[in-house]
């Protein structure tokens, strides 16, 4: 069964001290980072401290198929808070196969969906820790864009996943999830096996 811990607190300093210990952990590190609008926070108090990056690879779990100037590219808002940082970036590219994670973070939506794995939704289905391309039904009208994301192989191929979400009815999904739940694509990481997760909850 998955290991579940409830962090306390559960803000965004918090998750920036979580981070934080794993690039000052010794040797090379690969970290899946999420998109969407908590990465930045996290990043801006990330990036007033005293870290060295160059042992560090970072991937995006998702991202939306756009040029990396576009608002709606996660790479290119991750990019521009550490492209100077001496980390490595590892891009999306739709059927690689994706090396083991030291530590996932993934973030959560309104429905339920983790990455770009949605509840409705088009997808290549490719064997193994991959890239794939998914397209949710229907396109959310904020970003009506196909993606690439790790798949739910790629995304477990970790030592730990911490879900980060804010918010009473992001919360209330999950505890229906805890519950027993299981039509939503985050119950996949909260139910069965795989790495511990760790939930991160704010309001």
């Amino acid at each position: 069964m998955t290991e579940l811990h409830w962090a306390r607190p559960g803000d965004a300093a918090a998750v920036a001290e979580r981070i934080e210990a794993e690039v000052r952990r010794p040797g090379p590190k690969r970290i899946a980072f999420t998109g969407g609008s908590t990465p930045l926070k996290v990043l801006a108090l990330l990036t007033a401290r005293d870290l060295d990056w160059h042992d560090v690879t970072i991937a995006l779990t998702d991202d939306r198929c756009v040029p990396d100037d576009h608002p709606a590219s996660n790479f290119g808002k991750i990019y521009a808070a550490l492209g100077h940082s001496g980390a490595q970036f590892e891009r999306l590219v739709e059927g690689a196969q994706v090396a083991p994670f030291d530590l996932v973070w993934l973030g959560m939506g309104e429905d339920g969906h983790v990455a770009s794995l949605f509840p409705t939704m088009q997808a290549l289905v490719r064997p193994g820790a991959t890239v794939i391309a998914t397209t949710p039904v229907p396109l959310p009208p904020e970003a009506p864009f196909d993606r690439l994301t790790l798949n739910e192989k790629a995304l477990k191929a970790s030592d730990e996943i911490i879900l980060v979400v804010t918010g009473a009815s992001k919360r209330a999904l999950i505890e229906d999830v805890l519950a027993g739940n299981d039509t939503y694509p985050v119950a996949q990481f909260l139910h069965g096996d795989g790495p511990p997760v760790t939930i991160y909850w704010s309001e």
